[in-house]
């Protein structure tokens, strides 16, 4: 007979598994931290300003903690990896900052985003400093080959958001292209801040391709639930309002879902508030009860796990140590995420 874990057990061991990374890399990250900013500097008041605006406004670093965990896990022993974390973080918040501006957001975390305190201007232009100040750190790392990754990894991240652009408002958007648009705009970055740790590490293909498969597997399962929070989270866990993508007509998977298996009078309902914008008060609780009664944030979950299992496989040909545990770990805490 099987071990039955609760919830609270769930949850629990997620949030330790969080914990363990952390103090795994506290050491590391500290580097990682002083790198930031040191490159954020310049001499132009408002781009340091700007940036540590973002930088200082919570988050938790996972892409780059990713980075620093799975060398260790390879065995690194020099400071790369370290340099190579700031660059992965550098990327991301330059694409923070310029999703914020394409979605009009508001609120991250909680706080007032960069463009709503400074304007979409300059939120753009520190944007591509950020971008620039990553590029310059991969190409101090010497390595063609890093390169190569994160540069690709920029791009894919580029038209992932155009992407999400052109199935944004419409209805017609399969699965597929809303799984095409998150591998792109998400899950690339994840697989390529693991990926270059076999790089540096001189490991084998197969290390690299397992490398690049957990990250990617990982990425998606942390935009998935994301994407399920909207519908389901409080302001403070999740650090927006409930239901902006739904406001903005973004087409994600609980909604695709929902939309499929209603009926033609449901089908109806989305048209008007995804594809017109036609919204009232009422629209984002009728909006969840859709989706409650057809499964669809539930199967989105159960998305999310599948997956995360294929996460946790790619990882079995690395020694059965503390990094290892603590980055299968983190597959649980992002899902956890939605409960």
């Amino acid at each position: 007979m099987g071990v039955v874990i609760s919830l609270e057990e769930e949850l629990a061991k997620g949030e330790s598994a969080l914990a363990q990374l952390q103090a795994l890399v506290a050491d590391d990250m500290a580097k990682v931290n002083q790198t930031i900013l040191l490159k954020m500097q310049s001499p132009v008041a408002l781009i340091p300003q700007l940036a540590g605006h973002l930088i200082a406004s919570g988050g938790k670093r996972l892409r780059p903690m990713l980075t620093l965990a799975t060398s260790k896990m390879c065995g690194y022993e020099g400071d790369r990896h370290a340099e190579l974390a700031a660059c992965v973080e550098f990327i991301h918040s330059a694409t923070l900052l310029h999703d914020d501006v394409v979605d009009e957001s508001d609120l991250r975390r909680g706080l007032e985003t960069a463009n709503a305190v400074w304007g979409n201007k300059a939120s753009v232009l520190v944007g591509d400093f950020l971008f620039s100040r990553s590029f310059e750190l991969m190409v101090a790392d010497g390595s063609l080959e890093v390169l190569a990754i994160l540069s690709n990894a920029s791009s894919v991240i580029a038209e992932g958001e155009v992407l999400q652009l052109t199935t944004a408002n419409d209805m017609d958007t399969t699965e597929d292209s809303y799984m095409q648009v998150i591998v792109a705009k998400t899950a690339a970055l994840f697989a390529a801040s693991c990926e270059i740790s076999a790089v540096i590490t001189k490991g084998s293909k197969t290390e690299q391709a397992a490398l690049k498969s957990y990250g990617k597997n990982l990425g998606i399962v942390f935009q998935l639930i994301d994407d399920v929070l909207d519908f389901s989270a409080e302001q403070e866990k999740l650090g927006k309002s409930v239901g902006d993508d739904f406001r903005e007509g973004k087409v994600t998977l609980p909604i695709v879902l929902a939309s499929r298996r209603g009926s033609e009078e449901e089908r109806s309902f989305w048209r008007r508030t995804i594809e017109d914008l036609d919204q009232t008060d009422a629209d984002l609780k009728t909006a969840i009860d859709l989706m409650n009664k057809h499964g669809a944030l539930k199967d989105s979950i159960e998305r999310a796990r599948h997956y995360g299992a294929i996460a946790k496989d790619a990882l079995a040909i690395f020694p059965d140590d503390d990094y290892r545990k603590a980055l299968t770990g983190i597959v649980d805490f992002c899902i956890n995420r939605a409960y």
